[in-house]
């Protein structure tokens, strides 16, 4: 846990200093938006995932290497890890703002200006990223989706507010919240 936090710190720090925008997303925006409700609620993740657009890549990407990130490109992910040795689902994952993931998607991903400072980072509001677990619907999107759910984060109150095939999403979700 320690590890992925400083990585977080470590990926934040490199791309502040080089002027990219960025917003964490996945799992640590989750995290943090859980921790302020409930502390005990929050789930570990090994991974960091930031979105960047794509015209900030190349800078992006050489900021995070002149912190001694290592780049892969990797079934179909641009990794930066913390060494050549390291593996690629413990590395900083970049996703890329207003763009699918996978074509057949309901949504683009939010851009980076959807985004809080969260004191050392940057973090996605929390619509944002209610929107980007809605849209990728993983299983560990769906979990992240329940554990915002169960601190009184997200509740029904927000169907009316999203596209109606992300709003199907959620209500599956409210109706089962064990699963």
């Amino acid at each position: 846990m320690e590890r992925v936090r400083t990585r977080l710190l470590n990926a934040a720090a490199a791309l502040n200093s080089a002027g990219v925008p960025y917003a964490v997303a996945g799992g640590n925006a989750v995290a943090l938006w859980v921790s302020r409700v409930d502390e005990s609620a929050v789930r570990n993740t090994q991974d960091v995932d930031v979105l960047v657009r794509r015209a900030d890549f190349d800078r992006a990407r050489a900021a995070l290497e002149s912190a001694g990130f290592t780049y892969r490109h990797v079934a179909g992910i641009d990794a930066f890890l913390d060494s050549a040795t390291a593996k690629p689902r413990d590395a900083v994952h970049v996703v890329f703002a207003m763009e699918r993931v996978r074509p057949h998607e309901p949504a683009c991903n939010p851009d980076v200006t959807e985004s809080e400072d969260a004191g050392l980072y940057r973090v996605l509001s929390l619509a944002a990223l209610v929107q980007f677990k809605l849209t990728a619907f993983w299983d560990k999107d769906r979990v992240h989706l329940r554990d915002l759910i169960g601190v009184g984060l997200v509740d029904a109150g927000w169907l009316s507010r999203l596209p109606t095939p992300l709003a199907e999403r959620l209500r599956q979700l409210l109706e089962t919240p064990d699963g």
